[in-house]
């Protein structure tokens, strides 16, 4: 999973191991859940010393509530800059929210171990991250919502829309389809999910006419 790189080469170089950390650790979880995996099976997979782990992160689950900001981060992101190139090319809300669509699978097929252990973890309550991970879902959430809040004010969609819940929906529609698609359905292309996602947007977005 990349990160955006600093301009001192200290910078540079740690963020290049947090980032081999966070491959590592989202691969190995992904394989064998969070408890099984260990702190020396993290630095050996991540090719560092045991010491480094704890220089960057100060227990296993400090690196994996890390992990879930970096990742859900990435997340929002991407569907904020599908949503702000729609609008520079003149787009609908509507449109927006279809490059969102399209933004967030191509995400989770890029990274579809974090994405398997994100949704997994959305639904444990006995985490000590998962204050965090509520707040983080959140991030990625608002960016539909800002999109779907304009369309409202705009009138391009109806002002009976549930914005909050119309947003989670979205989401939660591109994420399970998603690993559906991943786990059940490979032979197919992300074009083909894409356009599959694409033509039930009117039936969760109802414009006025």
């Amino acid at each position: 999973m990349e990160r955006s790189s600093t301009t001192s080469g200290g910078g540079t170089r740690r963020e290049a191991t947090r980032q081999r950390l966070y491959e590592a650790a989202v691969t190995l979880i992904a394989e064998q859940g969070f408890s099984a995996t260990t702190v020396d099976e993290i630095a050996e997979r991540a090719g560092v010393a045991k010491g480094t782990v704890y220089y960057n992160f100060a227990s296993k689950s400090v690196l994996f509530e890390e992990l879930l900001r970096h990742g859900v981060g990435l997340l929002a992101a991407s569907l904020r800059e599908a949503a702000d190139r729609t609008a520079l090319q003149g787009g609908g809300r509507g449109d927006a929210l279809d490059a969102m669509i399209r933004a967030g699978l191509v995400f989770i097929d890029r990274y579809p171990a974090f994405t398997q252990l994100y949704v997994a973890e959305l639904w444990r309550t006995n985490r000590a991250w998962q204050s965090t991970l509520l707040v983080v879902r959140q991030q990625a959430v608002a960016v539909v919502e800002d999109v779907l809040r304009e369309g409202v004010e705009s009138g391009e969609f109806s002002a009976e829309t549930d914005v909050p819940l119309t947003a989670a929906a979205l989401v939660g529609m591109v994420l399970v389809a998603a690993l559906d698609w991943q786990a059940f359905q490979p032979g197919r292309s992300l074009d083909e999910v894409h356009t599959a996602l694409s033509r039930m947007l009117p039936g969760r977005v109802g414009g006025r006419h």
